[in-house]
């Protein structure tokens, strides 16, 4: 049986196959068009389907629409407020136009054009398609019965427990909104799910941290993570602020005020304005504020289900530093955050979810998502004549593992691409940027030539085994989405990938995950004594992660890289 999961009602609009309870696809939108996140999470965007990712899960799974058995989109639009259950497209909502909206209103004057949108996404689908597509999608149906709107936080907390290791776990969800909820406490068992209990808007931990983002001059929605970085410089002098404005409840609730922040903290920042002391304190503040209330949520969850395991997904869980707070207050056993937590895993939670739900024979969990490289990916013969056919100058490596570490050892940044490309976004060895960690001069290139801003980190891989020896309290994390402080007497050997509170946000490989990406890592130790590499994503300033070798080259020329090891060919411009 082939499900199909859609993301695509709000941002990082993604797809991905299922096959009897096994993921055989899955890619976010934004790699086949190259528009960060899709598009922008707009009530009137959401007719804007993954086509490209769609297109690609059927390919992978050698199929045509018409044989996929059942659609799961990650939204329900008969959880909105005020309407009625919806089962077909025949329901008529009404248009509001700006003119005739009540400013007092609760509702937004896009609500109906956007559940409109996606009431009829079966329709859009097999008759809005792009015309290079049509193969994939010519003369489609889907039949009665087939197609499904699945809970957002729901299809967050099945992206989260169904392909974890655990049979049994707690599963936290906090992003910014679903249709009503914005935070979601669960109890998973083998292939159930129960929800204890949620948190609906206004009332978001997501959204607080978004005003934050676009309070300090970066894009909602988009920028979070650049105030994760931001606060490790800051003081936490606006802490009493934050706290005021979140009420955490007995009943693991939460309430947050609407504070207006340019009189609390002084105007907003313009975006290209220089960073002052005051706004890293903001960064601070907020990010010690959501910390100490994830962790409040956490802990009621602890104790309402009295389960080992947590398993954490929404776009809050893609925030390492919080992470590793959670982690390291002890209160569970084990943690396991879904890869691609934000907005783009509710596709591959949706889909999990409906085939369990339909069974198909199987009563039991039978995959675990131990990597991400799910996306598509090129055979060596594909690529070089590709290479051919651009005129490209390269070179075939006979021993690539060796000869890229070789490079490395010197100093040279190196444009990787290998195998299938990562769902979700972390580039982790498939669509990489790789550079030695040694020389302290290292981050500063590295930021200097993606254009990015001087307080942003970049991060290490390490091999698994020997991760412990080199970061404090490692363990397997394969994701890239928990912080680690740096042993004392490693950070002068790997200062390139210690940031400035000494910690590093690590990614761990063994080798049956990506072989020829643990390879090359055990061969630059063997250089270097170091079993340690900066890996920051493949890709210049606000575009995604490259996908094809086409997007590989035209990043590669226009960025200066030294080298691009592309599948076994080295492309060199020393």
């Amino acid at each position: 049986m082939y499900t199909l999961g859609i993301n695509a009602a709000f941002h990082d609009s993604a797809a991905c196959m299922v096959k009897d309870g096994a993921l055989v696809a899955a890619a976010e939108e934004e790699r086949f068009t190259q528009i960060k996140h899709g598009k922008r999470p707009i009530p009137f965007s959401a007719y804007e389907l993954p086509y490209n990712a769609i297109a690609y899960c059927l390919q992978a799974a050698g199929i045509h629409l018409n044989d996929v058995d059942h659609f799961s989109y990650s939204f329900d639009p008969a959880l909105m407020a005020g309407y009625p259950a919806i089962t077909s497209s025949e329901i008529r909502l009404p248009l509001t136009t700006r003119a005739g909206y009540r400013e007092n209103s609760e509702a937004s004057p896009w609500e109906s054009l956007f559940l409109s949108y996606i009431i009829n996404a079966p329709a859009h689908l097999i008759d809005g398609y792009p015309h290079h597509l049509q193969k994939d999608y010519h003369n489609s149906t889907i039949r009665p019965g087939r197609w499904h709107f699945i809970d957002h936080h729901l299809s967050h907390a099945a992206s989260a427990f169904l392909p974890s290791p655990f049979t049994e776990a707690a599963i936290l969800t906090i992003d910014g909104r679903g249709e009503t909820a914005t935070t979601t406490f669960n109890a998973g068992t083998d292939t159930d799910i129960q929800r204890i209990k949620q948190v609906d808007l206004p009332h978001s931990l997501g959204l607080l941290y978004e005003r934050v983002t676009t309070h300090l001059g970066f894009l909602h929605s988009s920028d979070e993570y650049r105030v994760m970085a931001l606060a490790s410089y800051g003081k936490p002098r606006f802490v009493n602020d934050f706290r005021e404005m979140i009420t955490l409840h007995k009943d693991g609730t939460y309430t947050i005020s609407q504070e207006d922040f340019d009189q609390r903290f002084g105007a907003a920042r313009k975006r290209g304005a220089s960073f002052t002391a005051h706004h890293f304190d903001i960064a601070r503040s907020a990010q010690i504020v959501l910390q100490e209330a994830a962790l409040e949520l956490a802990g009621w969850l602890k104790k309402e289900t009295g389960m080992e395991h947590l398993c954490l997904a929404g776009g809050v869980a893609l925030n390492c530093v919080l992470n590793a707070h959670i982690r390291d207050s002890g209160m569970f056993r084990d943690i396991w955050i879904q890869p691609a937590a934000g907005d783009a895993g509710t596709a591959l939670g949706a889909a999990l979810w409906t085939d369990a739900q339909l069974n198909n024979g199987h009563s039991s969990r039978g995959f675990k998502m131990e990597h991400a490289f799910w996306g598509p990916g090129y055979t060596d013969e594909e690529i070089e004549e590709f290479l051919k056919w651009t005129k490209t100058p390269y070179k075939k490596m006979q021993h690539v593992a060796k000869e890229t570490a070789e490079l490395l050892a010197q100093d040279h940044i190196i444009g990787w691409f290998q195998g299938r490309m990562e769902f979700g976004p972390r580039a982790l060895g498939g669509r990489s940027i790789l550079a030695s960690p040694i020389a302290p001069h290292m981050q500063a290139r590295l930021n200097e030539l993606k254009d990015r801003e001087d307080f942003r980190p970049v991060a290490p891989v390490v091999l698994e085994e020997q991760a412990a020896a080199w970061f404090e309290a490692a363990h397997p994390s394969p994701f890239m989405l928990f912080t680690h402080q740096v042993r004392e007497d490693k950070k002068n050997k790997i200062p390139a990938v210690c940031h400035i509170d000494g910690s590093a946000r690590i990614q761990t490989v063994k080798r049956e995950q990506h072989p020829r990406y643990y390879e090359t890592i055990r061969e630059f130790e063997t250089l270097t004594g170091v079993p340690v590499l900066v890996n920051t994503s493949f890709n210049s300033l606000g575009k995604p992660i490259v996908c094809t070798p086409r997007d590989a080259l035209e990043c590669f020329w226009t960025t200066p890289f030294d080298d691009l090891i592309i599948g076994d060919c080295h492309v060199s411009k020393l």
